[in-house]
């Protein structure tokens, strides 16, 4: 007969106490903007999955990339005294 033993580590690993600090929700926020561009541009590809797209699908998928992008860039240059010590998020 074989042992039973509960994984209190996987149990508690997502406990209700265990939060994110302020300095991953800041992280977070300021990723947000990439985020939701690259969820617009996923939109934009999922529609196109099962047809052969249009033109305004055409347009619609470049101007996702072009926001997605613009999203990166505009992260990658933001002072290194905003981005959060630790590697948080």
């Amino acid at each position: 007969m074989k042992t039973i033993v509960t994984v209190q580590d996987a149990v508690t690993a997502f406990a209700d106490f265990m939060e994110p600090t302020d300095a991953e929700l800041d992280a977070i926020e300021q990723e947000m903007p990439v985020i939701l561009a690259d969820v617009d541009l996923l939109d934009a590809q999922i529609v196109t999955l099962d047809r052969v797209p249009t033109e305004l699908d055409n347009r619609r998928l470049r101007r996702a990339r072009r926001r997605a992008l613009a999203a990166r860039l505009a992260a990658a240059k933001t002072p290194a005294a905003a981005t959060v010590p630790g590697g948080a998020a």
